[in-house]
């Protein structure tokens, strides 16, 4: 199959030709219809966090089943998904104490089901390899989602969606009627509204550099935006809070 590779850091990705072997136990294989570009994959293709190299990243995908390795419950070949990077085992203590986006269980990405076509190593970069025609990931990286949804629009939902609603939701813990301050409407930063939304946020204050951003972050659910480079912001949001 296809695959965009790095091969060098800061370098342009390369498409070529990988082996991707087939699904283990445990393990679904997806047919890759849309992969955003996180900037975390872009970090990673920099350098900045290292990494065994060659390598394809990608890790914020969408896309239909088409293999299933032995053991795997909940899904059949054909079902429209998620690939995500949350690899969790179930089993260590973080997976148990409910928190599996940090399981314990170590994996070695520079020996997943990515090779290059002699047989050498090819690191599965963010344990999902989505910048490809395919990938091979564990069972608990994959969610079912209505075969509806524009894979496009869906494949933000692996990440950016899921980091800005869980900041408002398990980070922050918004209670409702709470007052919300979002600093930034790019992204991550629409969806933490929109979990303050769903979190029962009274006001949600969007700060931003861009009124293009801060118009778009009230579709979102934002009661309120304020320019950054306006003078002395903080103000301003202490007028419409009351400090709270």
């Amino acid at each position: 199959m296809k695959a965009a590779v790095c091969h060098a850091f800061g370098e342009p990705l390369k498409i070529e030709e990988v082996n991707l072997r087939p699904p283990l136990k445990g393990e679904v294989e997806v047919k890759i219809a849309a992969c955003a570009i996180c900037h975390s994959d872009i970090l990673f293709a920099e350098g900045a966090w290292g990494g065994t190299l060659p390598a394809v990243y990608g890790h914020e995908a969408a896309g239909t089943v088409v293999a299933i390795g032995e053991g795997v419950t909940g899904l059949e070949i054909g079902d429209t998904v998620l690939a995500t990077l949350l690899r969790s085992c179930g089993h260590c203590a973080t997976c148990g104490g409910g928190h599996p986006a940090i399981c314990e269980t170590k994996y070695d990405r520079a020996h997943g089901p990515l090779t290059t076509l002699d047989g050498g190593v090819l690191e599965h970069g963010l344990d999902t390899g989505a910048f490809a025609e395919r990938c091979v990931v564990d069972q608990s990286q994959v969610v079912k989602i209505p075969n509806d949804i524009p894979m496009e629009s869906a494949c933000l939902l692996s990440c950016g969606v899921i980091t800005g609603v869980g900041a408002a939701t398990n980070t922050a813990q918004i209670r409702p009627g709470a007052n919300v301050v979002v600093i930034g409407a790019g992204g991550v930063g629409l969806n933490a509204i929109q979990g303050a939304a769903i979190c029962g946020a009274a006001k949600i204050i969007a700060v931003d550099l861009s009124q293009e951003k801060l118009d778009t972050a009230m579709e979102f659910g934002a009661t309120h935006g304020i320019l950054a480079s306006s003078d002395k912001p903080y103000r301003a949001v202490k007028a419409l809070t009351g400090g709270r």
